[in-house]
């Protein structure tokens, strides 16, 4: 460990005194810049079809993240640019000249060492660091305008594939739906609006607001080099702060890993069970929730009726917020039609949601008490996530109801407000 530090420490050092090769100092307080720094002759050999800032930013050798420069030659990582750095080194032996620090977002040319200011270079760092001004966030959803990527795929921002690493589908799906919420969109395709929150000393939870928000801007970047984006830093951000509950090697839950990431947020974002952040305002509502104790089904009829007179077993009302509805599907028959096929039933989303109209009550059973509970919506949130519950667990296997749902394109909201929040 000791050994490591000392290299990092020395990686710095050579790092810093290698500025001296860049500028030239005259006098008191001028500087002069070097004249290789626009005439540089080694442009022409980088190689924007290999370069991929999707993974983290760490040197291929040493595994720090220390003055990390990408070699725009071959897309490796290596710390430092000093004489005895990793960079240095893979510059004399492969003969690659032109790295960009990760960081100062700048380009050098290696062994030489000299800065290289050169305009035709601003596409590979908006690529590293997308940014968006107020005017295009609030065009995104005026055009539909299809773009290019320089590997000759064509692409619409925010409608692109997020790659697949081992079992992180589950995820994938959540972080695809979100970036299309447009309040959540805006809020972090600009990053002053997340910069200056503060958060305790040791809290680990804002790098998984930063992550997202590096994500949001590479899904809506309109220059990418590829139509495609890997989210290997969103999920190390997500391994780290959920404590291994979610992993990119094994498979999860999607509603679950919904959750957690949307509380996750909520409270990174400094938001409380009073304070609202963006999260609350797009997607909380409010419900009434009615619960009835039942007696216990062994008890002889007298005394079930005796228990229903009291007021513990009297149904009581409370208020609670939510930011899904879990929706539950009729069960699928059993039976099979004339043609021996199992029939696959179809429902009016509008009949599964017949569930928080505050008219339909349902049992639900817990390990010492069963408790009937019917509920009302009372405030609809901006943008609804409705979870369908389709599968089911038993003592042998997980059994999936094939339901279909018919899901009407125009008019839900209307048919919302009319039929749950009377």
């Amino acid at each position: 460990m000791m050994v490591s530090l000392k290299r990092e420490r020395e990686a710095e050092v050579d790092d810093d005194d290698s500025e001296d090769g860049v500028v030239a100092k005259i006098g008191r307080g001028r500087v002069a810049e070097d004249r290789r720094s626009r005439h540089c002759p080694y442009l022409d050999t980088i190689n924007r079809s290999v370069l991929d800032f999707d993974f983290e930013k760490l040197c291929s050798i040493s595994l720090s993240h220390i003055n990390v420069y990408a070699c725009l030659i071959c897309g490796k990582y290596f710390q430092g640019r000093g004489l005895k750095s990793h960079a240095y080194t893979h510059s004399v032996q492969f003969t690659h000249h032109v790295f960009l620090n990760l960081h100062t977002l700048k380009f050098y040319c290696l062994p030489d060492n000299y800065e290289i200011i050169d305009s035709s270079l601003e596409d590979i760092t908006y690529v590293l660091k997308p940014t968006f001004t107020k005017q295009h966030i609030a065009g995104l959803d005026k055009q539909g305008k299809l773009y290019r990527a320089y590997d000759g795929t064509t692409y619409l921002p925010g409608i692109v594939g997020l790659n697949n690493i081992k079992a992180n589908d589950y995820a994938n799906v959540v972080l695809q739906a979100f970036s299309n919420v447009p309040p959540l969109r805006n809020y972090f395709l600009e990053e002053e609006n997340y910069r200056g929150i503060r958060r305790p000393p040791g809290d680990i939870m804002f790098l998984l607001v930063q992550r997202f928000g590096e994500l949001m801007r590479k899904l809506w970047n309109p220059r990418n080099f590829k139509a495609h984006v890997s989210p290997h830093e969103m999920l190390q951000a997500v391994v780290l702060c959920s404590k291994k509950n979610f992993q990119i090697t094994k498979q999860g839950d999607a509603v679950d890993f919904m959750t957690w990431f949307l509380n996750a947020l909520h409270g990174a974002l400094g938001g409380t069970k009073k304070k609202p952040s963006i999260i609350t305002k797009a997607f909380q509502g409010s419900m009434r929730i009615f619960s009835k104790k039942l007696p216990h089904p062994d008890l002889p009829p007298e005394e079930k009726e005796a228990l229903l007179v009291t007021e513990e077993y009297q149904e009581q009302m409370s208020e609670s917020t939510f930011l899904f509805l879990t929706l539950d599907l009729p069960t699928a028959p059993l039976y099979k039609d004339e043609k021996e096929q199992l029939i696959i039933p179809q429902v009016p989303l509008f009949n599964i949601l017949g569930k928080f109209t505050g008219s339909t009550e349902k049992e639900y059973k817990t390990y010492k008490e069963n408790f009937l509970k019917r509920f009302q919506l009372t405030k609809l949130p901006p943008y609804l996530i409705f979870c369908i519950k389709r599968f089911t667990k038993n003592n042998f296997f997980v059994e999936k109801n094939p339901t279909i749902v018919n899901f009407p394109i125009t008019e839900l909201a209307s048919g919302m407000k009319c039929r749950t929040c009377r």
